[in-house]
């Protein structure tokens, strides 16, 4: 079977093309964990199978490391971006792609000297900000209500966390310690599997550098601390709007890169831009 190492901002993942590899859909999960496995397998956040559909231009089918099902991931829907046109399925810089939480349009920056996909621009749809379609329980908060800045308890310390939905749930927690400090490992746990949160949640740590610059920390549902979230990056930006901390364009660094979000005050949607980057090919 063909796969693809690609990644946005040290976030990888393994790419296979069902147009031409077959998988059954009940040995998806276990392949996810097989292959992901940094150790024994290829190595990589998950698996994201590139479908074809007669709903949109592709299908984009993700997979974390621990075999659970995704509905979005900002830097891989880059990637599956790169994927499509380096490899000639399509010749289109403007497509739309199938993904679990929607139809997400991309603008792809092609370099013209390589003709190959550098990166590309990300159309992420609006955020979701009721407490019952993130979703997050607390006491005392009506399901279409908003999470901003709530004391939450954790591990005997109390953290004000902001939450949003990109399609997947998040936590955003602006601290005025050095994130870099942080005993994510412990720590991300116990966000990941805390109660309020019945689909578990992907948790954002952020020191704001100023308006217009933010850095970020991500513990991932699933897969554990990653280089990047995209969608993490877009919940944070908006979080950080919703905290009057930042303006509604801003760069996060992250650890493995940067990204540019934009939460459009007109049509209310977040746009992301950032690369994408082919690793390696390979058969296994």
């Amino acid at each position: 079977m063909k796969f693809t190492k690609m990644h946005g901002c040290g976030n990888d993942y393994i790419y296979i093309y069902t147009g031409e590899e077959s998988v059954a859909d009940e040995d998806k999960t276990e392949l996810s964990i097989k292959l992901s496995d940094r150790h024994k397998g290829i190595g990589s956040d998950g698996i994201i199978f590139i479908n074809p559909t007669d709903k949109a231009d592709f299908e984009m089918e993700m997979y974390n490391a621990d075999g659970s099902r995704g509905k979005m991931c900002g830097n891989g829907i880059r990637c599956v971006g790169k994927y499509v046109y380096d490899h000639g399925l399509t010749d289109k810089t403007s497509i739309d792609i199938l993904t679990g939480s929607g139809i997400k349009k991309l603008e792809l920056e092609v370099d013209i000297n390589k003709n190959a996909v550098s990166g590309a621009t990300v159309n992420m749809g609006s955020p979701i900000l009721e407490a019952s379609k993130i979703p997050v329980v607390i006491k005392g908060i009506g399901e279409a209500e908003r999470v901003i800045s709530i004391p939450l308890a954790i591990n005997g310390e109390e953290y004000n966390i902001t939450c949003v939905s990109m399609g997947n749930p998040h936590c955003v927690i602006f601290m005025d310690e050095d994130i870099n400090m942080l005993k994510l490992e412990e720590i991300g746990p116990l966000y990941e599997h805390n109660v309020i949160f019945p689909e578990r949640v992907n948790t954002e740590f952020i020191n704001v550098i100023d308006r217009g610059h933010l850095s970020m920390r991500v513990w991932e549902r699933g897969s554990g601390e990653t280089m990047a979230c995209g969608t993490g990056a877009c919940a944070s930006a908006v979080a950080a709007v919703l905290n009057d901390l930042a303006d509604r364009e801003v760069d996060i660094k992250l650890k493995g890169g940067d990204l540019h979000i934009l939460w459009n005050e007109d049509d209310g949607c977040v746009y992301m831009t950032g690369p994408a980057e082919t690793v390696f090919e390979g058969t296994f």
